[in-house]
Parts: C-alpha cells; sequence; structure tokens
C-alpha cells in the first residue's frame, strides 16, 4: 500500500514538472510560429519605393515577440536603403525573402557601409529562394583601392555582427558593391546552399569575408566574384568548408594579416572544393612588413583546380595597392598545415 502511494505520489509530481516545463517551453520554442509579412506594414514592391522603414517596423514586432518569428518579404521587386536588424529579440527569428531586394545605385546613399546588416541576435534563419540586388555596376568604376590605400570603402551586401547559433541558405546574392557577406565575431553559424555573383573584373567582391568568428560552415555553395571566394581574417577559428564551388575570382585566402600584433587564424578545414578559373586556389596571404602573426591547424583536402594560375599560393608580400613597403613579412613558422587530394587540370 505505501508503495502504491509512493509511486502515486511521484507520478503526480512528474506531470506538475511536466506541465511546468512544458510551459516554459511555449514561452519561445512550442509557441507557434507567428509571420509578420512586410506588406502589411506598408512595404510596397514596385521596384522603386524605398521600403526601409517598413521592413524595420516588421523586424521591431516580430523581434517582440515571445516565440518564432517569421518576417516574410513575398514575391516582388523591394527597393531598400541601407538598414540594419537589430536585437536581443524575446524568441528566434526566420527572415524569409521570396522576392528580390535591390539596393540604391548611388554607393554615397550607405552609411555606415553596409547594406542590410544584423545586429545582436541569436537563433536567427536567413532563407527564402529570393536574392539581393546590390547594383555594384555603379559603384565599380569608382574603385581605385589598387591605387589609392584611402581609397572610399564601399558597402558590404549583408554583414552579420555578433550573431549567435544561425543558419543563412538558399539565399542568392548578385552585383555587390562590395562583399557580398560578412561575418564578424558571429559563433557557431551555418551557410549552405547559397549562390553569390558578380563579374570577374568587379573589384573587392568578395564571397563570404569571416573575421573574430568561431565554429563557421559553410557548404554546398557556388561562388563567382572579382575577388576572394571566401576570405578568413584574424580571429577565424573553427571554420569548415565543404562542397564549393569557387571561380571566377582569386580563390580561398587566409588573411591578410599582419597589420596587427598577435594575429591568428586555427582550425580551418577546407574538403571537397573545386576551383575553377581562378586567379588562385588556396592562399595565405600577409602584409610586408607586418607584425607577427599565427596561422595553425590547417587542413585543405580532395581539392580539385582547373585552369587556376597559382594553385597553393603562400604571399608573404601581400599588398593590393601600389605604395606598399618592400620589407619582409612577419608569419610565424605555419604548425600542422596539410594538403591531401589535389587535383589540376
Amino acid at each position: 500500500m505505501t508503495s502504491k502511494f509512493a509511486l502515486g505520489i511521484l507520478g503526480v509530481c512528474l506531470l506538475i514538472f511536466s506541465r511546468i516545463t512544458n510551459a516554459q517551453d511555449n514561452q519561445y520554442y512550442g509557441s507557434p510560429s507567428k509571420v509578420f509579412n512586410v506588406m502589411s506594414y506598408g512595404a510596397v514592391a514596385d521596384n522603386k519605393t524605398d521600403n526601409s522603414q517598413a521592413f524595420l517596423k516588421a523586424w521591431n514586432d516580430a523581434c517582440q515577440w515571445k516565440g518564432r518569428s517569421r518576417l516574410l518579404i513575398p514575391k516582388g521587386i523591394y527597393m531598400l536603403n541601407t538598414l540594419t536588424f537589430q536585437g536581443h529579440c524575446k524568441g528566434s527569428m526566420t527572415f524569409v525573402i521570396e522576392g528580390v531586394l535591390k539596393a540604391p545605385r548611388d554607393p554615397s546613399l550607405f552609411n555606415p557601409n553596409t547594406w542590410i546588416g544584423f545586429l545582436y541576435v541569436n537563433e536567427l534563419v536567413v532563407k527564402g529562394g529570393g536574392y539581393l540586388d546590390g547594383q555594384g555596376a555603379s559603384a565599380w568604376p569608382y574603385n581605385d583601392c589598387s591605387k589609392n590605400p584611402h581609397c572610399m570603402s564601399f558597402p558590404t551586401t549583408m554583414r552579420f555582427d555578433f550573431v549567435t547559433n544561425s543558419e543563412i541558405h538558399h539565399v542568392k546574392s548578385i552585383n555587390s558593391k562590395n562583399t557580398h557577406f560578412h561575418l564578424f565575431a558571429c559563433n557557431n553559424i551555418n551557410m549552405t546552399n547559397l549562390r553569390l555573383s558578380a563579374p570577374a573584373n568587379s573589384p573587392n567582391t568578395d564571397g563570404i569575408k569571416i573575421g573574430s568568428s568561431t565554429n563557421i560552415k559553410i557548404s554546398r555553395t557556388i561562388i563567382q566574384t572579382g575577388d576572394d571566394c571566401i576570405s578568413m581574417l584574424s580571429g577565424s577559428r573553427n571554420i569548415d568548408i565543404s562542397d564549393v564551388t569557387c571561380g571566377p575570382g582569386h580563390g580561398i585566402s587566409i588573411g591578410s594579416l599582419g597589420k596587427s600584433s598577435g594575429e591568428l587564424v586555427e582550425g580551418i578545414n577546407v574538403r571537397n572544393v573545386t576551383f575553377i578559373g581562378t586567379q588562385n586556389g588556396v592562399r595565405i596571404k600577409t602584409w610586408a612588413p607586418s607584425f607577427s602573426s599565427v596561422v595553425s591547424n590547417i587542413f585543405f583536402s580532395d581539392i580539385h583546380m582547373q585552369n587556376v594560375n597559382n594553385p597553393i599560393f603562400i604571399d608573404q608580400q601581400y599588398c593590393p595597392h601600389t605604395t606598399c613597403d618592400s620589407m619582409s613579412a612577419g608569419l610565424r613558422p605555419m604548425s600542422r598545415t596539410f594538403t591531401h587530394g589535389l587535383k589540376k587540370s
């Protein structure tokens, strides 16, 4: 009898605990997804109206929802001035791009130098099958960075700062004025099924640029640009790149490093990547002169190259313009750097 009574009390306690747990979960994970359609906030898909305020209003409401929010951009062409979507949000955020987002042609309208930014967001998903049009052709003729170290900085198409535990997938970006996607101080980001493109002669149109970020995965992606397909700057740690096609462009790069002291890149795994018609394959670049930098635990495997000028390039005299000094660089001996399965045709 005592045993049955104890089991009954235990069952009641477990039931109460389960209900409390479920109630807590429902505040966030278990609550239904709520859709915030930008059209309900005054967005106009007419290829001329600036929709930045409508998008921000939709984002702010979605960010305050205590559950799973979906900001929906339906099919259509939306003009969009520079804007930043900022956290901290009360629930997870999904940014669904089904339409086309177009940037202003005039690069002077961007301040800071980002078109679309996400700042301090946890559990963000950017997806939808639509695309971003940076309209970079209006800016490229004015990019004189190859001659001028104090050149004007053009806007990144989409930038992520202090974004964590997030995904970016099934998004296209074309004709960026500068870098397509830039990650800074991010952690645990999965980027997959992306298509990033700009003409081979478009300056500084890196595909994905990573800095001061950890645990970044890039896979099943095609990058065709006028600069690095993927660039890993100082502070890049545990970066996994697989099933990527690169070209045209300047290849996959570590650096440039050495402009500041103590710069570090470590834990880079690049595998099953195809380079087609690129200037470089895999490259490590440091400034000259430069401060001492460390590159360690770098793995390249199953790399396929077609019509690549420099399959493996360690450049310790990197200079993107014509006014650099010719002193030696400060790259310390690299530790645990391996290549395996390199194929060139």
